[in-house]
């Protein structure tokens, strides 16, 4: 959907879910994820056909303003890596929050648009091993990786919120 916001430019906020969908058993709440070990490759190929189609359909209908930000937090970040190496679409950034630089994704890493790459300090999920790794793997690919390690869980924080702000100022400039 597109908006103008106080007289700025167009601003254009497309949230993809992902296709998965299952019951939450603690809470029976249905919550959605990318992907599970069966059928991996499939999923992997359905799911980056559905992002090129879900822009597609936007920039038919909208068009697709720029820049282009693929943003994903925890097992989303790999879809997000994904959209932004094997999507058809130019991208401009990715927003990656608490979750590995995709196996696949990593070859391919020094076409990548700039990374914003976040992790709190107290994450059990994502930990600074291998948030180190992933930011070795980026560098090593001479990929532009900027770390932004924060106080904070495996979760969105305030800091790592107005830091993503940054970023897309950054790209927009």
């Amino acid at each position: 959907m597109l908006r103008q916001i106080a007289g700025a430019r167009p601003v254009g906020l497309v949230s993809i879910q992902a296709l998965n969908r299952f019951y939450n058993r603690a809470h029976y709440a249905v919550i959605a994820s990318w992907m599970t070990r069966e059928d991996r490759e499939l999923a992997i190929a359905d799911n980056i056909a559905y992002v090129g189609a879900v822009l597609a359909a936007v920039a038919e209908e909208f068009g697709l303003p720029r820049p282009l930000i693929y943003a994903g937090f925890s097992q989303g970040v790999a879809m997000a890596y994904r959209a932004a190496a094997f999507v058809q679409r130019p991208c401009d950034g990715i927003i990656a929050l608490a979750g590995d630089v995709a196996p696949d994704v990593a070859p391919l890493a020094a076409g990548l648009p700039p990374i914003l790459l976040g992790r709190g300090s107290n994450d059990k999920l994502y930990s600074a091993d291998q948030f180190e790794k992933d930011l070795q793997v980026l560098r090593d690919t001479g990929a532009r990786a900027t770390p932004h390690p924060f106080e904070g869980d495996h979760a969105w924080s305030p800091e790592f919120i107005t830091r993503a702000g940054q970023f897309l100022d950054e790209l927009s400039s």
